[in-house]
């Protein structure tokens, strides 16, 4: 069974490379489509996850740890909704964008976890 520290470095990593595909699809949007709203709420909550993941590393608390990790969640959540929308505008293709959402539903999962065990340890 997978530590909570195991748990927070494969979220990081995974928001990490999430990251990147968010940037390079936030280019595709910028070039390709000439969308520039939408995209930049896009590319602010999907690089968000893994800052925020980054200061929970730095965490001086429990409390602050789930701080961060409840902000990346949200972060992760609005991120699924950018995608559905930019998809559903066509803006993205279904395929592209289906791909987006099962990686950040997967690191939503996670990080769901992560606050679930943190939180039930904290009132121990």
């Amino acid at each position: 069974m997978e530590s909570n520290l195991e748990k927070e470095s494969i979220a990081y990593s995974k928001a990490y490379q999430f990251a990147i595909r968010i940037v390079n699809a936030y280019r595709y949007l910028i070039d390709e489509k000439k969308e520039y709203i939408l995209s930049k709420q896009f590319l602010r909550s999907g690089t968000s996850i893994g800052a925020n993941l980054a200061e929970a590393q730095g965490a001086i608390s429990t409390n602050d740890f789930s701080a961060k990790v409840s902000i990346a969640y949200k972060e992760c959540l609005e991120t699924k909704y950018w995608i559905s929308l930019l998809k559903d505008t066509g803006y993205f293709q279904i395929k592209a964008a289906e791909s987006l959402f099962k990686d950040a539903d997967e690191i939503a999962k996670i990080l769901f976890s992560i606050l679930k065990k943190t939180r039930i340890n904290s009132k121990s």
